[in-house]
């Protein structure tokens, strides 16, 4: 995920790119040029020019991982509690009017358990960092009978269903029926 998608990058991510400037590195100081370097490692030949200044001014040691762009606030202790309590629903925690887990609801409850202030998008950031995603909840009655419906698939469903017509070659004029 990109920076751009407001994702950061996981810490594989993290390592992978490090990697990758360490790379750039070592043909750096065998006189690669840009466009290969870029063509070799598979980025942009601005990606690997701004490497190469970096490198330029401070060495090897400059290309290395300075670690996330902004630190949690939630240490790890706090988030293996955050994400118990967002295991038990948010019926617990009085959001009674559906069973949805949203970014607001997260925050408040960031707010309520730790006392500490999370924007939105600094919630979607977390949680994405910690390996969550977004789920989409299948819109299902709570009363939905699973036997009645596959009962119906199999008994009315044929029946109510109209035959499948065979083939026949059709015309696109008007004046002209090719059906008989």
């Amino acid at each position: 995920m990109r920076y751009g998608q407001r994702g950061g990058y996981t810490p594989a991510e993290q390592e992978r790119r490090k990697l990758l400037r360490l790379q750039a590195a070592g043909r750096f100081e065998d006189g690669h040029s840009t466009r290969d370097i870029a063509r070799e490692l598979r980025v942009h030949e601005r990606t690997v020019a701004r490497w190469r200044k970096t490198w330029r001014e401070g060495g090897i040691e400059a290309l290395r991982s300075k670690g996330p762009v902004s630190r949690e606030k939630l240490s790890p202790a706090q988030w293996a509690r955050l994400e118990a309590e967002l295991s038990r629903g948010p019926l617990a925690h009085g959001f009674g009017d559906d069973q949805r887990w949203t970014l607001g609801r997260i925050k408040t409850l960031i707010g309520k358990l730790f006392h500490i202030g999370y924007t939105i998008e600094g919630v979607g950031k977390l949680l994405r960092r910690h390996g969550w995603s977004v789920q989409v909840p299948a819109r299902r009655a709570m009363e939905r009978d699973e036997e009645a419906i596959a009962a119906w698939r199999q008994e009315v469903w044929p029946t109510v269903k109209p035959p499948r017509r065979t083939w026949a070659p059709i015309s696109a004029s008007r004046t002209k029926r090719v059906r008989g």
